[in-house]
C-alpha cells in the first residue's frame, strides 16, 4: 500500500479533467466506506492515499496553480495518509445553521484534545495537528474541521484487527461526550491501513 503521494502520482490537468466525474464517483463509494457519524453532529473521515489522491487533484483542478502549487498540495496532504502505525482522520462539526453553528463551535473549544478510539480493552487517543489551529486562542472557538492521528502500538493493531472486535468512536468533551460503534464494514477497511 501507497503511504506518500510524490510528483508522479499527479495526472496532467487536462487528463484529470477527463477522468474527473469517474474518479468523483470511486472516492464518493471509498468515503461511505471510512465515515462514523458521532453524535448528532460530527463525522469522523477516515483518509487514505486514494482520499488525498482525489483531494489533491481537486486542489489542483479548482485553484489551476500548476506546477507552483503541486508542491505544497503534496506538503499539506501527505501528513494525512497513514504511514501504517495509526489511522488519520478528517473530523468534521457539521451543523447547516450559522447561528447554531457559531454558538456550538464556542462551547467546544479543546474538542481535538478528546478525541479517541476505545477496543478490546485499549483506547488509542487521537494527537490533534499541530500545523494547525484546532481552537482559537483568543476566544476558545473550534474549528469545524480538524485533522487527527490515531497512534497505535503493533498489539493495538492486531486487537484492532482480530476478528469480532468492536470499536468504540468517541469524544470525552465536557459539552460533546458522545460515542458511536464503528461499523464492521469501516473496521475492515480500516484494517488496511493499520498495514
Amino acid at each position: 500500500m501507497k503511504r506518500q503521494l510524490t510528483r508522479n502520482d499527479i495526472l496532467p490537468l487536462a487528463q484529470y479533467g477527463k477522468e474527473r466525474r469517474e474518479r468523483r464517483a470511486q472516492v464518493g463509494e471509498l468515503k461511505k466506506k471510512r465515515r462514523v457519524e458521532v453524535g448528532p453532529f460530527t463525522t469522523f473521515y477516515f483518509e487514505c492515499f486514494e482520499t488525498m489522491w482525489h483531494q489533491v487533484h481537486e486542489m489542483l483542478w479548482i485553484e489551476k496553480g500548476g506546477e507552483e502549487q503541486i508542491a505544497d498540495e503534496l506538503a499539506a496532504y501527505n501528513p494525512l495518509i497513514p504511514n501504517g502505525d495509526e489511522l488519520v482522520a478528517t473530523m468534521m462539526i457539521e451543523i447547516d445553521d450559522p447561528v447554531r453553528r457559531q454558538r456550538t463551535l464556542a462551547q467546544l473549544g479543546g474538542i481535538e484534545n478528546t478525541m479517541h478510539l476505545s477496543f478490546a480493552g485499549e483506547t488509542v487517543r487521537g494527537v490533534p495537528d499541530e500545523d494547525r489551529e484546532n481552537t482559537r486562542e483568543d476566544d476558545n472557538k473550534a474549528s469545524s474541521v480538524q485533522f487527527v492521528h490515531f497512534p497505535f502500538t503493533a498489539a493495538q493493531k492486531q486487537k484492532f484487527k482480530a476478528a469480532g472486535t468492536q470499536v468504540i468512536v468517541g469524544f470525552d468533551h465536557p459539552n460533546y461526550a458522545h460515542m458511536a460503534v464503528m461499523p464492521e464494514p469501516v473496521r475492515q477497511e480500516l484494517m488496511r491501513d493499520l498495514a
